[in-house]
């Protein structure tokens, strides 16, 4: 089952035929809210709101290990992170949708594996490639079928927020190889990963970062939710076209 977690700008998935909500307990205590399920494409589908369906967790309070637990608890069999980011490469411009293929981890403090804890061995997993290869590359075919232009790769820089960034530590970002900014991408890779879980992100650029064109002086919050709200419906026909193949993908990665 296509589990999506909604990061700013979707805390709901309207196209979501929606037949229940359920809250889920954890190990490792609330996750940011009820699941919801449901179908897209007559396939079913399961999402979770990162933020709190009313947005009201900041993206270093987040929850992550509850919610990676509770949609694998719930039989999710591959996730889509949907996010909006800062763009740092110069061809990144507000409104654009990109798949990632590479995490830079610049947070601190995060409770970030379930591997830990009396009883635990210390345990190392491979992250090479944090996004599923195979999930990826699906992911650009269902925005390819519905006409959505998608960047392909893109070195993701995860900072702690929820401040956004000075222009010399984008300058330091740009300088470290990243192309985008945001601040929920780790630990949610990782843990997935850990639980063997197919992950990739769908990452929609909501402004320049920080110190860059139009964001040289300071970043516009309102100019980001006009975009938000346009480039979001363009996220949900991709999500939809990748839920209607979904069953394939999870071929692919058997």
């Amino acid at each position: 089952m296509l589990g999506i977690i909604g990061g700013s700008g979707l805390t709901q998935l309207s196209n979501l035929d929606v037949s229940h909500r359920e809250i889920v307990r954890t190990p490792y205590g609330e996750p940011s809210g009820p699941i919801t399920f449901g179908q897209l494409c007559g396939k079913p589908a399961m999402f979770l709101a990162r933020h709190g369906y009313g947005h009201t967790i900041p993206p270093h309070e987040v929850n992550y290990r509850a919610n990676i637990w509770a949609l694998w608890h719930k039989g999710v069999t591959s996730i889509i992170s949907v996010a909006s980011v800062g763009g740092i490469r110069a061809d990144f411009q507000p409104g654009d949708i990109v798949i990632p293929s590479q995490i830079i981890d610049y947070t601190w403090g995060r409770s970030s594996t379930f591997h830990e804890g009396v009883g635990c061995t210390v345990t190392h997993i491979d992250f090479t490639e944090p996004y599923d290869r195979a999930l990826r590359e699906a992911v650009l075919l269902a925005a390819s079928d519905v006409g959505v232009p998608a960047h392909s790769g893109g070195v993701y820089a995860a900072t702690q927020g929820p401040r956004l960034e000075t222009a010399a530590e984008i300058n330091r970002l740009e300088r470290d190889g990243a192309d985008l900014v945001g601040m929920t991408g780790m630990p949610e890779a990782v843990l997935a990963r850990e639980l063997g879980i197919p992950y990739a992100a769908i990452n929609v650029i909501a402004n320049h970062a920080a110190g860059r064109a139009d964001s040289k002086d300071g970043i516009s919050f309102a100019a980001i939710e006009d975009v938000l709200r346009e480039s979001m419906q363009r996220v949900r026909l991709v999500i939809e076209r990748l839920a209607g193949c979904h069953a394939q993908v999870c071929e692919v990665n058997d």
